[in-house]
């Protein structure tokens, strides 16, 4: 049974997303600030995590930055504000979807299923991939640059994996969007971009290994 930790300090919120959540099969950990979740996240096995961004000691972005230095549990931020700058800034620090108050709490567990099942593909016949100093690691979730561990969000691991799975394959910008982001994620050709950006970052001097079809969008460079 999947567990779920919802963060939020209102505690109507937090009432209505166990109901649901405890009725699709989940445990329910509840915290009511930014502090609270970090202490869960670190003492709990915790398969999921909702959290509220405006939150009294410390806010949902730093708590997200907090348990992203041990943890890869995927992360759906609560938002009263839908703005562009806040969705960017929250992948960049490793958010893996938004969902903006008020809710359907029926698409919330909808939205929290296609997170968890996009954070668990990666598996398949061929579980390592070898080029040069560069490892990807499917089954550790695992990416070394010259032997060392790469710092990379859950959302870079997914693109990522996505595309080496689809090595030397064209790929647009909407399919990158459809497949590692969902096809009912609210975003643009910027999100795509910007995570690119971050991924060459943390690929090193493997960068151009994914390359920029223009006008079009990027693909894997087939390793030999």
């Amino acid at each position: 049974m999947p567990t779920l930790l919802i963060v939020d300090d209102e505690k109507k919120i937090r009432d209505v997303v166990r109901e649901y959540a405890e009725f699709d099969g989940f445990d329910v950990i509840e915290a009511e600030d930014g502090m609270d979740a970090i202490t869960k996240a670190n003492d709990n096995d915790v398969d999921i995590i909702v959290m509220d961004i405006m939150m009294p000691r410390l806010d949902g972005f730093s708590a997200c930055k907090e348990i992203r230095k041990t943890k890869s549990t995927p992360v759906i931020m609560l938002s009263a504000r839908g703005e562009e700058y806040d969705k960017l800034f929250g992948f960049e620090i490793g958010v893996d979807d938004y969902v903006v108050k008020p809710f359907s709490p029926k698409e919330l567990i909808a939205r929290i299923h296609a997170v968890m099942k996009r954070s668990s593909f990666g598996s398949g016949d061929e579980e390592v991939v070898t080029y040069k100093g560069l490892t990807i690691n499917f089954t550790a979730r695992e990416v070394l640059v010259n032997g060392e561990k790469a710092q990379m969000t859950p959302k870079e691991y997914d693109l990522l994996f996505y595309m080496v799975r689809n090595m030397n394959i064209a790929l647009s910008r909407d399919k990158l969007l459809e497949e590692v982001w969902g096809y009912d994620f609210y975003g643009d050709d910027r999100t795509v971009d910007t995570h690119i950006k971050m991924l060459r970052n943390s690929l090193g001097e493997y960068r151009n290994l994914i390359v920029t079809l223009r006008g079009m969008g990027y693909k894997f460079e087939k390793i030999c």
